[in-house]
């Protein structure tokens, strides 16, 4: 069971992310009839929302894009960044959301920062734990089934709960670049809007994948533990 779930979420997140791909080349080769590149959407999005101490930079590779509000830059791969098509607009005012989130204290984006640590902390012990399992450190007297699939439960809680808070922090981020982009003209068109929505549609799938995914392997774990008390 534990192998049919994997390989299903891991065929489903390779179609998602091929389809976003397909979407990005797509709406790539769509010219933004206002003529601004990425860097200067977000530049302007970032004024308009009184954001000046935000940088837009350009960072190596694709879809790399992101926003660190640690470092207070809003990060665009090459194509975004030089890009001036409907692609780069919608994918650079949507990191610009997460700027305008983090300055109005949006809640979700405050509570899956804090949640970080405690994330990579769950990683870094599932990891621990699954390695020495395959070494048999964990023997059935030394240390009981039951208690190894508790530390796995409370790890893969603390990682499903990341992911779930993701999903509207990611959703309302491409709500915000959408209206904002309709608002100041940048997206002339109905196939402007179409496209930017489109793309942004299909970006926020691979987050919904990634929750669901993970509240199914939460699951899984949980009714094996429930098999174990059984016994």
């Amino acid at each position: 069971m534990y192998w049919i779930i994997l390989f299903a979420f891991m065929g489903i997140g390779f179609y998602v992310q091929n389809k976003l791909k397909s979407k990005f080349k797509k709406y790539s080769q769509v010219p933004l009839r206002s003529g601004l590149s990425g860097k200067e959407v977000a530049e302007k999005m970032l004024s308009h929302h009184g954001i000046h101490d935000v940088k837009v930079l350009s960072v190596p590779g694709q879809l790399t894009d992101h926003y660190n509000p640690d470092k207070l830059t809003v990060n665009l791969s090459p194509e975004v960044y030089n890009g001036r098509t409907v692609a780069a607009a919608g994918v650079a005012a949507h990191e610009v959301g997460h700027a305008v989130q983090h300055q109005v204290g949006y809640t979700a984006l405050q509570l899956r920062s804090k949640l970080v640590p405690a994330v990579n902390f769950s990683s870094q012990i599932m990891n621990f734990v699954f390695m020495a399992s395959m070494f048999m450190m964990f023997s059935t007297s030394l240390f009981p089934y039951s208690t190894y699939l508790l530390i796995i439960i409370a790890c893969q809680a603390v990682i499903t709960l990341f992911t779930v808070i993701t999903l509207p922090v990611e959703f309302d981020a491409s709500r915000r670049a959408v209206v904002w982009l309709d608002t100041s003209g940048i997206t002339r068109s109905t196939e402007e809007h179409s496209g930017v929505k489109d793309a942004l549609t299909w970006a926020g799938m691979t987050y919904l994948v990634a929750a669901l995914s993970s509240a199914t392997m939460l699951a899984y774990f949980i009714m094996r533990y429930m098999g174990t008390s059984d016994d």
